[in-house]
């Protein structure tokens, strides 16, 4: 096992679901409404243009925005520049980013050596050809030579179009339909994967406008619980047999539901005694919890890992999938390969503007140590916000997997929706809709404290965040923490 990874301690998974049981036992704490009225009044005191942009982009855009993590209580704001650790909105504001673009950009914001790497290639080539490019080679060499489950590795658009490609080429492999995934797992947005998404039984609650049929053949697991695998894996013998499980090697999204440290190994363990494969949905930890993966630091195999965000250093066009030859013969591109072939595509995949992005952040990455660097920091944030609830005897919960860091206020995600028993639903999601609105405006004031945050409940911090920008961040955590109902 490689010794520079982002997790430098792992976290005890039966202490955080302890906390968060405890956490869902009390009454909401939200902040206090007086001074909920004075963070609302920074919005529109001091994002004035923003909110002037974001009510014309409704005449033109779904809702004003083009992508869900863009929305933010109570109006979206414009952020018109981006570097290392911080943010700047259309009116000046200044904010210390924890979204980091969602999780991509390691290195922080628009990395000076990458963006001159970027430049460069624009002189002399621009962003797309829709030929081949030296550095298409050179991110899946580099991929290729850290993660030893890659032999050959396929740029595609997305981490969505990559798991899509994962379960076709599972299903080739396999001569089997069956995929298992664990509850409240995001792998992206393709009709069969809107299926238990975010809180777990919740099967198809979500697949608006999705038939039945395309999720006929998507299973869900109860998180962290191996006999909920292995009754499926049995029950699927009778049912033409599992293709795949589908895993987010440290939990479902993104760790928010931490798995216990030989789970991934249990799963392994299952996978090859029924013949199924194992895809590891590394979208957001690939490169983040270190240069060879979450895998490689659970030290497993998988047969076929997808890749997203930080494979182009956050720049667009970010996806792929990785595997062992015998598997990934089925996306042999052209006219070449003698097996039957997974339909992929994607004229702007692999395109040279991503290709080079991505290879100079992976260089840098590697080269800087920034996994394990920002997993410092998540540790200090982490740790510095556990002082704090513990400071204001808070019923909150922070934990983290190196750079992904979480903050349980709320406790969404883990109300008990089981929809085997239906009238038992009215009342979860009326206690989903009442903490979904605490979440709201737990993230407007740390937006308001100068701190962008995943919904008010994830942060990811980067190689740009020292020692001194992340006390900072939590001098400003203080400041909503002791305004809390109950606190003082």
């Amino acid at each position: 096992m490689e010794s520079k990874f982002a997790i430098s301690e792992y976290h005890n998974v039966a202490e955080i679901y302890t906390k968060i049981d405890a956490l869902l036992a009390q009454p909401i704490r939200s902040v206090k409404s007086e001074k909920m009225k004075e963070y609302l009044n920074y919005f529109e005191s001091k994002c004035q243009k923003s909110k002037v942009m974001t009510d014309e982009a409704k005449n033109y855009i779904p809702g004003g925005v083009q992508h869900n993590l863009a929305f933010n209580h109570p109006f979206p704001l414009v952020f018109a520049k981006a570097e290392g650790a911080y943010l700047h909105d259309l009116d000046g504001n200044k904010y210390i980013d924890f979204l980091q673009a969602g999780g991509p950009t390691v290195l922080g914001s628009n990395y000076p050596l990458v963006k001159e790497k970027v430049k460069t290639l624009l002189d002399e080539c621009g962003p797309v050809t829709g030929l081949f490019h030296e550095y298409e080679m050179k991110i899946a060499e580099f991929i290729c030579k850290r993660f030893a489950s890659v032999d050959k590795f396929r740029m595609l658009g997305s981490g969505t179009e990559g798991v899509m490609a994962a379960i076709r080429v599972a299903r080739l492999a396999t001569g089997k339909k069956k995929i298992i995934k664990l509850g409240g797992a995001y792998h992206g947005w393709s009709d069969q994967m809107v299926y238990g998404m975010r809180i777990p039984r919740t099967g198809r609650f979500e697949a608006h406008g999705i038939p039945k049929n395309c999720s006929k053949h998507t299973q869900e697991a109860y998180p962290n619980k191996i006999k909920a695998i292995e009754r499926l894996l049995k029950r699927n013998k009778l049912r033409g047999g599992p293709a795949a499980i589908i895993v987010e090697p440290v939990g479902p999204e993104s760790g928010t539901r931490p798995i216990d440290f030989d789970y991934n190994k249990k799963i392994r363990e299952l996978c090859d005694k029924h013949g199924a494969l194992l895809i590891f949905d590394e979208v957001v930890t690939a490169f983040r919890i270190g240069v060879s993966g979450a895998q490689g630091y659970y030290n497993i195999i998988p047969d076929l890992t997808v890749f997203g965000k930080v494979v182009a250093g956050g720049y667009p066009s970010a996806g792929g999938l990785g595997g062992k030859d015998e598997h990934m013969a089925y996306l042999t591109a052209g006219l070449g390969g003698t097996k039957k072939k997974a339909m992929v595509g994607g004229t702007l995949a692999a395109n040279p503007l991503s290709s080079a992005a991505g290879y100079y952040s992976l260089v840098e990455i590697e080269k800087q140590n920034a996994c394990e660097k920002a997993g410092r920091a998540g540790d200090r944030l982490t740790k510095g916000l556990q002082s704090l609830i513990e400071k204001y005897d808070l019923p909150f919960v922070a934990y983290n997997q190196g750079s992904i860091c979480h903050l349980e206020t709320a406790g969404t995600m883990f109300i008990d929706v089981n929809m085997a028993k239906p009238w038992t639903i009215p009342a979860a999601l009326k206690e989903i809709k009442a903490r979904k609105h605490m979440m709201e405006e737990m993230g407007a004031a740390y937006m308001a404290e100068g701190l962008v945050t995943l919904a008010g409940s994830r942060m990811y911090t980067s190689l740009a965040d020292t020692d001194e920008i992340i006390d900072e961040a939590l001098i400003r955590f203080e400041r909503v923490f002791k305004n809390i109902e109950g606190v003082g």
